[in-house]
């Protein structure tokens, strides 16, 4: 049999959420509002399949530049790359530094 490669293909582990987080979201993650200059950590909510990022972004800081329609456009470095991705605010959590 041929090997799958969706979009969500091995992420049993990532995209798993604990017993005592499942259900509705809380809507103060929906409502919260990201302005340009902002630092972010991609959190993808598996729950949600819509405007969640690719698996190789979890957990990465990125910082908002952009807003689009209710997504958010998010630059992430990858190795010497600088990528632009489109993630919705379900998947995104305020970064707080130490």
């Amino acid at each position: 049999m041929k090997k799958s490669r969706g979009y969500r293909a091995r992420t049993r582990r990532l995209l798993k959420k604990k017993p005592r987080e499942r259900g509705k979201i809380r809507l103060s993650k929906l409502l919260y509002e990201y302005q340009p200059g902002n630092r972010v950590v991609i959190k993808i909510d598996p729950s949600i399949h819509k405007g969640a990022p690719h698996r190789r972004y979890y957990g990465k800081v990125g910082t908002v530049t952009d807003k689009r329609g209710r997504s958010y456009i998010v630059s992430v470095t990858q190795g010497d790359a600088v990528k632009e991705i489109i993630v919705r605010p379900e998947h995104l959590e305020p970064y707080e530094s130490d």
